[in-house]
């Protein structure tokens, strides 16, 4: 049994996060010289996000064979995310405002150093709102796959899969030679994710070693406080999402246990998004929902971001005395509503959205943000967790809309929970 036990890759991804914490909270300088095993993991995860996404989008327009019905899908993703993620906005700012995790901090903005927030100020001033809608079209056709840019991914994958139901018996043929390479590509997935449990430990090690756990005592109310509010969310928001669609949040986080460690673990989402698609799929989503939802859901879904940023600013507010007025935080929200849709599912992402939000508020110093960089780091492992269990449950929720979820389906594999044969390494 305990060997069994040991053979299951979400037990070998625990291990590997506990190693790590323990190794940077004993070893530091050790812990943050194993960065790059984290980072390599990533990087070969990331490595094939890009052609899974664009194969599983276009195969699923060119099968789909229906613009207006993929239209009608993407409509209805956007509506969705669009009052999920204002929830969570709102829901932050109302936490904040009740619990006032900032209060008595009494900082002095002259006392902090400007140097140690220029870089995230910069690369949130770096581009308008223009540049960033223009950035979502890529140089070349190529290019959107080598780039990184999931929106750009999308994009060519929507044209490439409509230019197939324009071709009749020849789009039905490159779609066939789609499905078999995106086989190859989840085929690659599974041999990458069974390093996890390295990538965690390294990933995990650094984060201990380079910014040790005292770095979180000072600052311990905002980051209980927001993963409280986190979990809040997931149990209260997205639970009653779930039960309205017509299965158990809880089954389902138990299902993508592994993605959600690997998430914690890289304190990214990125890494688990193949996994995602593939499991979505698995309970019962058609490929052409989860491709399109998912890889946009990444940029306009962010559920923890959003609970993040309007947190962070009221704890900002509140730590430097400064009083908001009622239009102030109402000018925060909405701004809050455009930036959270720039940001990614990486490491940092966050940190640089709420730079850009706070921005608009000249009231509270931009330098202010230096007192909560040391302590970033642990929150984006529950910003990115919350955000990848925001997108499942969208995805399944945008699925049910459309009345393409086959609900049976569902609910038996979430009984039947992950094969087992995968959990395994050979």
């Amino acid at each position: 049994m305990t060997r069994r036990l040991l053979g299951t890759l979400y037990i070998q991804v625990l291990i590997g996060i506990v190693l790590g914490l323990l190794v940077g909270a004993l070893w530091p300088e050790t812990g943050a010289a194993l960065k790059p095993l984290g980072d390599a993991f990533i990087k070969l995860i990331k490595m094939v996000i890009a052609p899974v996404i664009f194969c599983t989008v276009a195969l699923g327009i060119a099968q789909m064979g229906d613009m207006k019905k993929f239209g009608r899908i993407g409509g209805k993703a956007i509506i969705y995310f669009e009052v999920v993620s204002t929830l969570a906005l709102v829901i932050g700012l109302t936490v904040g405002e009740i619990v006032r995790p900032g209060a008595g901090f009494n900082i002095d903005p002259a006392s902090l150093d400007p140097s140690v927030t220029a870089s995230y100020v910069k690369r949130a001033h770096a581009e308008s709102i223009t540049d960033h809608l223009l950035n979502i079209i890529p140089d070349t056709f190529f290019s959107a796959l080598t780039g990184g840019d999931l929106l750009q991914v999308l994009l060519v994958a929507i044209l490439f899969g409509f230019a197939c139901t324009k071709l009749g018996e020849a789009g039905r043929t490159v779609a066939g030679g789609l499905e078999k390479i995106v086989k190859v590509f989840f085929g690659i997935i599974h041999m990458v994710v069974r390093l996890a449990p390295i990538g965690a430990f390294g990933a995990m090690a650094f984060t201990i070693g380079r910014y040790g756990l005292a770095s979180l005592l000072p600052l311990g109310t905002l980051v209980a406080c927001f993963y409280i509010t986190c979990l809040l969310f997931v149990a209260i928001v997205l639970g009653t999402i779930a039960r309205l669609i017509g299965f158990s949040l809880w089954r389902f986080l138990s299902y993508i246990r592994e993605e959600l460690l690997i998430t914690l673990g890289s304190s990214s989402s990125e890494p688990a998004l193949p996994k995602m698609i593939e499991k979505l799929e698995r309970l019962g989503a058609p490929p052409a929902v989860v491709g399109l939802v998912i890889p946009t859901g990444y940029s306009f879904n962010l559920d923890g971001t959003n609970i993040y940023i309007t947190l962070a600013i009221l704890f900002l507010a509140q730590a430097t005395n400064t009083d908001l007025t009622a239009m102030q935080m109402v000018t925060i929200l909405l701004v809050a509503m455009l930036t959270s849709k720039g940001a990614s599912g990486v490491t940092g992402a966050g940190f640089v959205t709420l730079a850009a939000t706070l921005s608009v508020v000249p009231a509270i110093p931009m330098v202010a943000l230096a007192t909560i960089v040391g302590i970033d780091r642990f929150m984006s492992e529950c910003r990115a967790i919350t955000n990848i269990i925001g997108n499942g449950v969208a995805t399944l929720a945008v699925a049910r809309w459309e009345k393409v979820l086959d609900i049976a389906q569902l609910q038996a594999e979430l009984k039947r929970g992950p094969i087992a044969a995968e959990h395994k390494l050979v």
